[in-house]
């Protein structure tokens, strides 16, 4: 069985073969990769791109699922941003792991129209592919051990498929213990 296979209800191809189905910049990050074709993408319908819209309408469980969200925070003026990735049965531990990682007194949740511009990635599709290469990539364990996880394409008419440790080589990516809030309590 293909890691791909995460369900009868996708049709997933490897992402050198569709690259028309990532966002540009995704596209230009996954075709970098030493071993690209270890990336599976899909077309899916972006009515249904939010994750629970998207696990319940083509059978994916959520803890097969990841959200990426980005997160901002200021030190001695200096704007500091990361990626975070959590399994969609948990959620990001901001005011904690991602504070203290970032080395700021606050972290929040980056605006969606500066996320947007920043990333060229549209809402709801934000992937730890092809983001700006200062920003850490941080993935919980949970995600960064998962033999297939299902995350953003940098557009919302697609999912990209790829395990967990594909994610974990990203140049940027940290596993950080604790980053999802749901597992400390």
């Amino acid at each position: 069985m293909s890691v791909w296979e995460i369900s009868s209800n996708l049709d997933v191809r490897p992402a050198p073969e569709r690259p028309d189905l990532l966002a540009d910049p995704v596209a230009e990050s996954v075709l970098k990769l030493d071993s690209p074709e270890r990336v599976g993408v899909a077309e899916i319908d972006p009515d249904f791109a939010d994750t629970a819209a998207f696990c319940a309408q083509y059978g994916v469980p959520a803890e097969a699922s990841a959200n990426c969200v980005v997160t901002t925070g200021k030190r001695a003026g200096e704007q500091r941003k990361a990626a975070c990735l959590v399994l969609a049965t948990g959620k990001v531990d901001v005011n904690g792991a991602v504070r203290r990682r970032l080395d700021v007194r606050k972290a929040s949740f980056a605006p969606q129209e500066e996320t947007v511009a920043e990333t060229g990635m549209a809402y709801g599709g934000i992937t730890p592919f092809g983001l700006p290469s200062e920003w850490p990539v941080l993935l919980d364990e949970g995600v960064a051990n998962s033999p297939a996880v299902v995350v953003g394409s940098g557009l919302r008419s697609s999912k990209i498929v790829v395990a967990g440790e594909v994610l974990a080589e990203l140049a940027n990516a940290e596993v950080l213990a604790g980053l999802d809030a749901t597992a400390q309590e």
